[in-house]
């Protein structure tokens, strides 16, 4: 008996929908690309219970008669192409003929249709890939499709769909992508029977400005480049703009949305030293290119390209866009005023009310200086009681106690590894200053270098001020401790749709954090009063970033809820690498680590604090 068998077609689709239909998003992204290369001027999209319960895209494109919107549920039939050879210049969205097979099997499918020409059109009617209806329809012209109870019969898949709030996070990303790719088009979406848009002008300006905030165009940079080669035109933000995330990363090609790990690294490296770390900038870029020199043939999804000379695309976009960086003069914003008002405002900060503003706990009397942490860390033993945290190889890798300082072979020391000290210390004087004060430095802004009794500390200034914040956070959420400071001038934020669902969840919890917020209409939240670690002038953001970083670990991590909402907290409001410290601030800070419960890891795992022994050093230089 044959033991290899050809699988039956509606099996065959479901597999295929495990590719093609991996969540609700998917549904939409394929019927908007069916919709725009149907030459649609005005497009619908309507979901319901985040696309489970219906995704419906209405268009006013061509339409379709009775046969091709009977074979367009077919696997492999497509009117975009005939013959193989068109894969090598192709020139619309869709191409494969799989997007409607796949979603009609693993859903109650339902599509209206009807030509400009014709009469009246017709409406065919699918359960899980069967055809159970077939009739005439009154309709406009254009093309209806209705999926609803989307993988109704594949409960596996159904079961592993996120939160509300994250799969409408997806759809409303899918269609943002295709409204600002397509300004020539009218477009409507709602949520739930509810309107949250309606752009009928073809003004980008207009639509970034709702996306991304009033104002928003208004800060730009316009790149336009066109040449024998490739053309590459859009908007790119300043780096004053610069946000944590890549999801405000708009790259087309030929105006499909594409995912390029090539490209995206070229963005951030044209703006260099203009961002801070962990930052990428905003971008809505477009990059025309003969379609014969891609190739979109390479995932279920379409989200991937293969370009034929990579090595050029790469060079030419990363020229055209540091050239459109450099030509503005952005040293106020960046190391200048803005900088500086950041570095000032934290220092005041810290100075009027240092008790308040970082510390996680009351410190004992003994112990709430500097100078007595350093002489409870340091010991009397010669350091048996430094903590057993992780100390620094010569090549900068990270051992753990008691582990061999050399790897196997010895590095070559360079100039360039040595920072000059200013004055001169012999061994015993430094013995001695090391009794009465502590010596602080801070490193390229970043690292806080403290001399100790047995050697050298280095704290990273971020993620030690994460921790801080993170035991705090929950400590006043355990223990409701009143934390809420009223703002002077209340601040009104809108929300997108999917941040506004986010905050519903954790509204209760923002509150015991110190939050004072009040619902204004659908989706717009009056911040009142916040908690005493947020920087003044910064709420909005700070709100907005907390949303975003919480709903990223509920998708990645499973965290309860209050772990979660501290942890986006303290990562949010957490001081950044590349930011000056004063001495005091630097104290501060160390204070309040050691006060902690944990002082050596972060949140999020990451070591805090990284010891050099003076025996490690004497090894390195010869000297045992």
């Amino acid at each position: 008996m044959p033991r290899i068998n050809r699988l039956p077609d509606i099996v065959a689709n479901k597999i295929s929908a495990g590719e093609v239909v991996q969540r609700p998003a998917s549904v939409v992204k394929e019927l908007l690309e069916n919709a725009i290369d149907a030459g649609a001027t005005r497009i619908a999209v309507s979901v319901k219970d985040a696309g489970r319960q219906l995704v419906q895209v209405i268009d006013n494109g061509e339409g379709m008669d009775e046969e091709d919107a009977a074979k367009c549920v077919e696997r492999f039939a497509t009117s975009k192409i005939s013959t193989a050879e068109e894969l090598e210049a192709l020139g619309t969205l869709g191409f494969r003929g799989e997007a409607l097979a796949s979603i009609s099997s693993v859903s109650h499918f339902e599509i209206k249709t009807r030509r400009q020409g014709d009469s009246v059109g017709i409406q065919l009617r699918y359960e899980g890939g069967e055809l159970v209806e077939k009739d005439k329809a009154a309709c406009d012209s254009g093309t209806m499709v209705s999926v609803r109870n989307l993988f109704y019969n594949v409960p596996a898949r159904r079961k592993f769909l996120k939160t509300n709030a994250t799969e409408f996070k997806h759809i409303f990303e899918s269609v943002k992508a295709q409204v600002l790719a397509y300004p020539e088009i009218q477009w409507q979406m709602f949520n739930d029977e509810q309107e949250l848009f309606d752009f009928r002008s073809t003004d980008i300006h207009e639509r970034l400005n709702f996306f991304f905030g009033d104002d928003f165009s208004s800060s730009l940079i316009e790149v336009h480049e066109d040449n024998d080669f490739l053309s590459l035109h859009g908007y790119i933000g300043k780096p004053a703009m610069q946000k944590r995330h890549k999801n405000e990363q708009f790259i087309y090609v030929n105006r499909r949305v594409i995912q390029n790990r090539m490209l995206v690294q070229a963005l951030q490296q044209a703006y260099g030293e203009l961002l801070i770390e962990r930052q990428v900038p905003f971008a809505l870029l477009f990059l025309g290119l003969d379609a014969q020199q891609i190739d979109v043939n390479v995932h279920p999804a379409k989200l991937e390209v293969k370009f034929e000379d990579d090595r050029n695309v790469r060079t030419m976009f990363y020229t055209i866009i540091r050239k459109a960086v450099r030509s503005r003069n952005f040293s106020p914003d960046v190391g200048g005023a803005g900088l500086r008002e950041g570095c000032q405002a934290f220092a005041r900060r810290g100075s009027e009310s240092s008790e308040t503003k970082l510390e996680f706990q009351k410190l004992s009397s003994g112990s709430s200086t500097t100078r007595g942490l350093y002489k409870e860390y340091s010991g009397a033993n010669g350091g048996e009681n430094l903590p057993a945290g992780p100390v620094v190889g010569e090549q900068g890798e990270i051992f753990a106690p008691g582990k061999g300082l050399f790897g196997a072979s010895q590095r070559e020391l360079r100039r360039s590894d040595f920072v000059q000290a200013t004055g001169k210390l012999e061994d015993e004087k430094l013995h001695e200053e090391q009794e009465t004060e502590p010596k602080i430095w801070q490193l390229h802004n970043k690292y806080i270098l403290c001399q100790i009794k047995t050697g050298l500390m280095v704290i990273d200034q971020h993620v030690a001020h994460e921790r801080v914040l993170y035991e705090r956070a929950v400590d006043i959420m355990d223990n409701n401790v009143p934390n809420s400071q009223q703002l002077l001038f209340p601040q009104k934020v809108e929300l997108k749709p999917w941040e506004f669902e986010v905050y519903e969840e954790i509204s209760e919890d923002l509150g015991r954090l110190g939050f004072n917020l009040n619902r204004l209409g659908a989706r717009t939240v009056m911040i009142e009063g916040v908690p005493q670690d947020v920087l003044s002038g910064s709420e909005s953001y700070i709100l907005q970033d907390m949303i975003q970083e919480y709903q990223q670990n509920a998708e990645k991590l499973k965290l309860e809820k209050r772990e979660n909402l501290a942890k986006s907290y303290s990562c949010r409001n957490a001081i950044m690498s590349g930011q000056k410290l004063s001495l005091e601030d630097m104290r501060s800070l160390i204070d309040r680590l050691f006060a902690t419960k944990m002082p050596y890891v972060c949140p999020h795992g990451r070591p805090v604090i990284i010891r050099i022994s003076l025996e490690q050093l004497d090894r390195l230089f010869g000297r045992t």
